[in-house]
């Protein structure tokens, strides 16, 4: 008996046809069928050119937007005249900080609605380090006086001897200047607080220059509106140290956790029975030391100060440290921990007996994984394109975003006709708006533009969003695909591994690209577009937040969903369709409805088999990340003594325990992927062997003997009466 997988050979006499005549019926035997994987065209050749076309479009797109873009605009700040506070190569190359004439005036709301002061903002070298009014400095004795206050005017101011008067009303110096700090590169008042008192240096109040005391909380007003995400600044810049001295002990976290994947993949290539039950075992003991060790926890801070506050009552904290002084912290992940023990201990009680038909076939997934090797490594090149799906979105985003050109606006304290709208500033102080509204600034206000191009820019975001979907889809597919095929051609030959191609994860991979590019676009494309939808969705949802519709919001989170259960059903369906493509070789929707009514007519056997397994690879997946999360809680937390002093200082140990356990998960979720991949296409392969063959001489099954003597067991044997029946 040959394999149907093998070009070059004679038709055999027992294989499966290569398309489903009914779907609603089980297989027929054909013994004129020629072998699937050879005997194929190309399939949906339109979604390959649509996808073609759209790539062409996407690379237009990214060199426009690198031809007009200027990342340097997200990176400076930028003065009232548009120039970059700090660049190279300019007249503010040294001058790398933002001041505001007068900060207080950031408090207005349109700072939320332009997303601009409306007041004069110079670049500085550095931000001013006492108080002072521009009538102090003019009056002083001290030449000094004044002109360590002319670096915080207008670079076009020269002439220190112009009336005091004059100068304010130009708007070419601040009228006052206080003590400032710099944060992301623009000073704000240097304000604290002693005893409850906000304080400016030592006073409560200041003068603004023009003869009047004002309250310092006006200026924490003004600087909370200039930088809305002052306090997240804050944080980030706070992560970042933390980043910046752990990374290594980061990586070698993350290489532990590839190595233990790779170990535990290896053996259960060899000991997959024994593998299963350790890892069940392993589960239940970590999840059970988890337990034991927030109750420990629990009962340390019992008696201690300020241990008995409630999370309600404690509120957001940025420091994250707080919460684990709180006897309610432990408490309630003790809780969770009891619950995820029981349900997991209830779960394999009551699937005892189907854990080991899960293990038959994890057992035969380990052989085929341990004929095609190549295959724990094919997840890289999914990361890989993947990884270049994202930066090309990402920097295609930025260079949109700041492609703008300088826009400037009218800017005014009183009331004036020519509030917001456009001004040029070279001819602003000719015009009839300085006439009619003599307080009125030219400033510069965003980034925008009045070519057709910058108007259709939001198009062009949305198509960068789209791409980006859709092509990230489709690297996805090919993976699922590839390791369809290869796992295929394993299940398919009647001899393992004699006749198996000779390397069976490139062949799929070419086969993948030269006939299905297309029906792997179609697929992708169909989730591309509900997945885009969805982004709409949580968009709107953000924007009517502040509404008080109440029906908007109940359609809204109806919406929502119900497109993330069809985005969900999709991904099942896409997965099985392109195990069906790597087989028979039809188009999507042909294998879509295939792979699905297959699927309907042993949905008990997907219930019991395919999901358990499913389960089982979580397992393994929670115990390498538990392991991993655990070691890393204890190194950065400094409770293991032997390396006591090696752990690196850190404001959040949070930050690199959370970063090892989320990378940890991805890294095993890349190896055990592969074994899912490998669990399916052998269950689909399974399902229709069973429908085109009987086990009889003259139509033998393709499965292993190893497989087929649990697999047939009880009341997964296909009934036999219905076949002579039928």
């Amino acid at each position: 008996m040959r394999s149907p997988f093998l070009p070059s050979q004679p038709s055999p006499k027992l294989v499966f046809h290569s398309f489903i005549v009914s779907a609603g019926t089980p297989q027929k035997y054909d013994p004129t069928f020629k072998g699937p994987i050879y005997d194929r065209g190309c399939t949906d050749i339109i979604c390959c050119i649509l996808l073609v076309i759209a790539i062409v479009g996407y690379v237009v797109v990214g060199v426009v937007a690198w031809t007009h873009g200027d990342p340097r605009k997200v990176i400076y700040p930028t003065d009232s005249r548009g120039q970059f506070c700090g660049q190279q190569g300019t007249p503010n190359e040294k001058k790398p900080f933002l001041f505001y004439f007068d900060i207080v005036k950031c408090a207005s709301p349109l700072v939320l609605l332009e997303f601009q002061c409306p007041t004069t903002q110079i670049c500085v070298s550095k931000c001013p380090d006492r108080y002072q009014t521009y009538l102090s400095a003019y009056g002083s004795r001290t030449p000094s006086e004044l002109e360590y206050y002319r670096q915080f005017c207008v670079p076009e101011f020269k002439n220190l001897q112009k009336a005091p008067i004059e100068v304010l009303k130009d708007k070419e110096c601040p009228a006052m200047i206080i003590p400032s700090t710099p944060l992301a590169r623009r000073c704000f008042p240097a304000i604290r607080a002693k005893k409850g008192v906000i304080m400016v240096g030592n006073e409560t109040t200041y003068d603004d220059g023009r003869g009047r005391r004002r309250n310092v909380t006006e200026l924490l007003e003004g600087a909370k509106k200039a930088n809305v995400v002052l306090e997240t600044r804050q944080l980030a810049m706070k992560i970042f140290e933390d980043y910046t001295v752990s990374w290594y002990w980061i990586i070698i976290g993350l290489v532990i956790a590839m190595v233990a994947s790779f170990i535990f993949i290896v053996l259960l290539r060899f000991l997959a029975g024994i593998m299963v039950w350790v890892m069940i075992v392993m589960v239940i003991l970590v999840l059970g030391y988890g337990i034991f060790h927030c109750y420990m926890e629990y009962a340390k801070l019992k008696g201690e100060a300020g241990s008995d506050v409630s999370l309600k009552d404690l509120g957001f904290q940025t420091d994250l440290r707080v919460y684990l002084h709180l006897r309610q912290t432990w408490l309630a992940f003790m809780i969770i921990l009891c619950i995820v023990e029981v349900v997991i201990i209830l779960l394999l009680i009551f699937l005892r007996k189907r854990i080991l038909i899960a293990i038959a076939l994890i057992k035969e997934a380990s052989r085929a994984v341990g004929h095609i090797m190549m295959s724990l490594l094919f997840p890289l090149c999914t990361f890989f394109l993947l990884c270049l799906c994202i930066a090309y979105w990402a920097s295609t985003a930025v260079f949109l975003s700041t492609s703008n050109e300088a826009i400037y606006k009218v800017f005014n304290e009183s009331a004036c006709q020519f509030s917001g709208q456009t001004c040029k500033p070279e001819t602003f102080n000719t015009s009839n708006v300085t006439k009619l509204c003599p307080d009125a600034q030219c400033l510069f206000a965003f980034y925008g533009g009045e070519t057709a191009y910058h108007k259709y820019l939001i198009v062009l975001q949305f198509f960068n969003v789209f791409m980006f979907f859709w092509l990230a889809n489709f690297v996805i597919a090919l993976g699922q695909v590839t390791l369809a095929g290869a796992f295929a051609s394993y299940y398919w030959a009647f001899k393992k591994p004699d006749d198996m191609p000779a390397f069976p994860l490139f062949s799929s991979f070419g086969r993948a690209l030269r006939y299905h590019t297309g029906s792997l676009a179609f697929g992708s494309l169909i989730l591309a577009i509900v997945q885009v939808i969805r982004v709409t969705l949580e968009y709107l949802d953000h924007r009517l937040k502040a509404a008080d519709n109440k029906f908007a919001k109940f359609l809204l989170s109806c919406l929502k969903c119900c497109f993330w259960c069809l985005e969900k059903f999709i991904k099942f369906l896409n997965r099985n369709a392109y195990i069906m493509i790597a087989v028979y070789g039809t188009n999507f929707c042909t294998s879509a409805r295939n792979a699905f009514f297959l699927l309907m007519r042993n949905i008990i056997r997907v219930a019991v088999l395919d999901k358990v397994t499913d389960f089982l690879f979580f397992l393994g997946k929670l115990l390498i990340v538990g392991s991993v999360g655990i070691l890393a809680f204890f190194f950065f937390t400094q409770r293991i003594k032997l390396v006591q002093d090696t752990a690196p200082p850190l404001n959040y140990y949070w930050v690199p325990i959370l970063t090892v356990i989320v990378g940890s998960y991805l890294i095993a979720h890349g190896f055990f992927s592969v074994y899912g991949m490998c669990v399916d296409t052998l269950f689909l392969c399974f399902c229709e062997d069973l429908e085109r063959n009987d086990g009889s001489p003259e139509r033998p099954y393709y499965m292993s003997p190893e497989l087929s003597e649990i697999l047939l067991k009880g009341n997964l044997e296909p009934s036999k009466s219905a076949d002579s029946q039928g």
